[in-house]
């Protein structure tokens, strides 16, 4: 199974919206949610299982659920609203009447406990510096482990995908993974197609 971020993504009526990223556990190195951005609403993130891919390549993201199920998955982004009733103490000294502040929206991600988000272009570093960036994962079908990551090494005029075993995922943190191996390691990696 072909995990592409931004491919698109079809229910079993119909196309929803693309691979926005994607959300691991990076002890069991498994995809356990898929966070499709919706096409029928302006920045709408859905969280989608991953026991609910039915196939995936380089291009679609085929799901076992129709729309209207679709519809009904938990927003990724997650809105929070925060009344205010606290006045402006500092303007109460010198006599100015400000009033109560307006309450305010705090918007978060929802990310399942132990999770990771990992995102299209992330930065990847080998033990001895930058390598390139997160393009892709391979994962099996049936387990949903991760066992590869596609790497896109290079500039516009030369880029290249290399294939990187989990193996040699060292860990994930925020907004970049970690590889243990040296940048020739990573070059004497098979190389995939573009």
């Amino acid at each position: 199974m072909d995990l592409r971020l931004k491919a698109h993504v079809e229910c079993t009526d119909g196309r929803v919206g693309r691979l926005e990223n994607v959300i691991l556990n990076p002890h069991t190195q498994r995809v356990t949610y898929l966070v499709v951005k919706e096409n029928d609403i302006e920045n709408t993130l859905r969280l989608v299982p991953e026991h609910l891919v039915q196939t995936a390549s380089p291009e679609i993201i085929s799901l076992s659920m129709d729309k209207t199920r679709f519809k009904k998955m938990t927003p990724f982004i997650q809105e929070e609203y925060i009344p205010s009733d606290v006045t402006f103490h500092m303007a109460e000294r010198v006599g100015w009447d400000m009033g109560t502040p307006a309450a305010v929206f705090v918007e978060h991600e929802t990310i399942p406990a132990g999770g990771v988000v990992v995102r299209k272009g992330e930065r990847v570093f080998a033990t001895d510096g930058h390598v390139g960036q997160v393009d892709e994962f391979l994962v099996e079908q049936k387990k949903g482990r991760i066992t590869h990551l596609i790497l896109r090494e290079g500039h516009l005029w030369g880029k290249k995908d290399i294939s990187v075993p989990v193996r040699y995922i060292d860990r994930y943190e925020e907004g970049k993974i970690l590889l243990n191996l040296d940048k020739s390691g990573v070059e004497a990696l098979p190389v995939v197609p573009l």
